[in-house]
Order: C-alpha cells, then structure tokens, then sequence
C-alpha cells in the first residue's frame, strides 16, 4: 500500500463512515479496483482507519459523554450482541471482508430496505438519544451484528434499529454514532491484536505511518461529514441513499457476473 492509496481509502472512510451506504463495503470496492484488496495489511488498515473517524463523534458530541453512569451503561448493553458476535463469527468475517461479491449483494439488498424504511417508522417518540431505554439499547444493538457482512454498514442496521425502537431520525442517526466509538474501538484492538500474533512482520514504521496518515485523514473528513449527514437525514430521509446504494451493488454483481476484475475497472 502506497502513502496515496492510504489517504484514498482514508477519504472515502471519512465520509463514509456514517452514512448508511457501508464504509467497509467502499473501501473494499476501493481497494479492489487499486490491486491491494488481498494484501493482509489492507485488511488490517480498513478496520483500524476507522478509528480515526469514530474520534470525530468524540470531539463533535463531547457534552454528551460526559453525562450521568447511565449513558455509558446504555452503550455497554446494547455494545454486548455485536462483542459476543464478532468474537463467535471473526473467522467468517475475515473470509467475507476480500470477497466483493458479497458486498454487492449486501449494497443492493441493503438499498431496497432504505427504500422502504422511512415508511416502516413513521411515529418516533424518542428525541434524546441519552434517554433510550436498556431494552431499546440491547435491540438496537442486535440490529448492529447485521454491520459483520461487509456491505451492510453498520451506521445503517444500528440506525434502522433506533427506528424500530421509535427513535427520531436524528436521535436514531446520534445513538449510532455513539455506539460505533465502543463497537470500533474493540474493532480495532481485536484486529491489531490478532495480527500480532499472526503476521508481526506488518508491525513496521512504515505501516505505521500508513495508519497515523490514514486516521488523521479520516478523522478529519468524518468531522464534516457528520453534521451534513444529520441534516439531510432529518429532511430528506433514506430514499436517496437507498438508490446509491442499488446502482453501486448492481453495478458490483454485473461486473463479477461478467468476469470483470475490479482492478482492471
């Protein structure tokens, strides 16, 4: 991976990261068509890149994380489905995450549900994200273990599931980001750590400056595109996205179908 190829993938992680279009899926679709998609530190750098753009939530909503013990314990239950499940599946996710098929079908099968959702949910009646409550958290939170398929974004399936728990769509949309700073921080410690007991050989100074050049970019992006997102879901709603994400997933499928390599695109 070159220093380009990093702040390339770090850009569109930047961005990506919470809207409902899947960051991961991006990335791999990025990294396939640059000829570095089964390079073992790739897979490396596209989970823990996405460190960088979870800070953003930290430093934007800062007021609201120092609150009462009973927001972090929100956070923990409805963090507790996706540990037990990435700890249980981690060795299929690691298979899915170099497949691109799989993430077209879950990029067009994920838009048809954006399609459709605004209509499923349309009486909230929680505004505050801080005041879900254990129950709502604990089911918002196993919507999130959908996020392990590449393709699925996790800001998607943890937002749909504030909207079946009756959360606005900003407080739906705010809850998720919350959730992704404990959910991507063990992430990242998990796919460090296991590296490092496998290929201790990709712990060098240049891969770490690849890492610290990526999480900047990525931070920096993700702090502008966190408000913008916010707003124009609380007007607009899920519809255009759910379009995107049709014509990028069928765009994917077709090419696999006719035996096109990504990287020759």
């Amino acid at each position: 991976m070159t220093f380009l190829q990093a702040i390339i993938l770090a850009i569109i992680e930047g961005i990506t990261e919470f809207l409902p279009i899947s960051s991961t899926g991006h990335m791999i679709i990025a990294s396939s068509i640059m000829g570095i998609a089964t390079e073992e530190f790739t897979k490396v750098f596209t989970v823990a890149v996405q460190l960088g753009a979870i800070l953003a939530v930290v430093v934007l909503y800062y007021k609201l994380f120092f609150q009462t013990i009973t927001f972090y314990i929100r956070l923990f239950i409805a963090f507790i489905p996706i540990a037990i499940a990435g700890l249980l599946l981690k060795p299929y996710v690691d298979h899915m995450l170099g497949d691109v098929l799989v993430v077209g079908i879950s990029l067009f099968a994920g838009g048809v549900v954006l399609l459709f959702v605004d209509n499923w949910f349309a009486k909230p009646e929680v505004e505050d994200p801080g005041k879900v409550s254990y129950p709502r958290a604990f089911k918002i939170g196993l919507f999130q273990i959908l996020a392990l398929i590449p393709g699925v974004s996790r800001s998607a399936s943890t937002i749909i599931g504030g909207l079946s728990q009756k959360l606005t769509r900003k407080a739906a949309a705010e809850f998720a980001f919350f959730l992704a700073v404990p959910t991507m921080f063990a992430a990242t410690a998990k796919e460090l750590w296991d590296t490092h007991k496998h290929h201790a050989d990709l712990f060098n100074l240049r891969n770490y400056e690849l890492l610290l050049v990526g999480n900047v970019i990525a931070f920096l992006v993700a702090l502008l595109a966190i408000k913008s997102f916010v707003s124009f879901l609380s007007k607009h709603g899920f519809k255009s996205f759910g379009f995107y994400r049709i014509l990028i997933g069928l765009t994917i499928i077709v090419l696999y179908l006719m035996h096109v390599p990504l990287h020759t695109v």
